[in-house]
């Protein structure tokens, strides 16, 4: 059996606490690849999210030169809100051979439970959490007994809440995304208005 990680996310911008935790993930979890999955149509989203083309774009300037880093537009092309189980269950069927992690930051293993369908995803999946600084710690009891591994991660205070803050304030990012990202941002005049787009 193969070995691999699903790592969904807005993407919105990619940063180096994203890549930090897939290399991470990597190296603790004996991954034979990490699976970027950029949502389509979050659905817990109220703020507006940047076009899929952007993100994707990002992340493919991102990614390149890591060969275990796979990028995968499923949820991208997917009408609908994207949501996990949907592409859980897809990736199974496609790839019948491989045991799946789902690859969480600890923000996300706190909400995990209002996710739709999280009880049938627990058990399809191994849950893999990243700690992150100032996260909530508080985490649905059903969801703690299914068990998970902890992938150590450095203490990376980056959010792309905060970056995309910055850059509609006219401030650096360059120590925040890799220098491809940053220039991708800047050539498209990407969240320059505080709505983030």
């Amino acid at each position: 059996m193969r070995r691999a990680a699903l790592f969904g996310g807005t993407f919105d911008p990619v940063h180096h606490a994203h890549l930090a935790l897939a290399q991470a993930a990597l190296a603790a979890l004996a991954l034979d690849e990490v699976r970027w999955v950029p949502a389509g149509r979050p659905w817990q989203k109220t703020r507006a999210v940047t076009p899929a083309v952007h993100r994707e774009a990002m992340l493919r300037l991102a990614l390149a030169g890591e060969p275990r880093f796979v990028l995968d537009r499923i949820e991208i092309e997917r009408a609908g809100p994207s949501c996990t189980l949907d592409t859980v269950i897809a990736l199974r069927a496609a790839f019948p051979d491989t045991d799946w992690v789902l690859l969480l930051g600890q923000d996300q293993y706190a909400g995990l439970h209002t996710w739709r369908g999280w009880r049938e995803l627990l058990g399809l999946v191994t849950l893999a959490v990243a700690r992150r600084p100032a996260a909530p710690q508080t985490v649905n009891a059903e969801v703690a007994r299914s068990g998970h591994r902890v992938v150590p991660l450095p203490m990376l205070d980056i959010s792309a809440t905060d970056i995309r803050g910055r850059v509609a304030a006219g401030a650096d990012i360059a120590t925040l995304v890799p220098p491809e990202v940053a220039g991708y941002i800047a050539r498209h005049g990407l969240y320059r208005s505080p709505a983030g787009s």
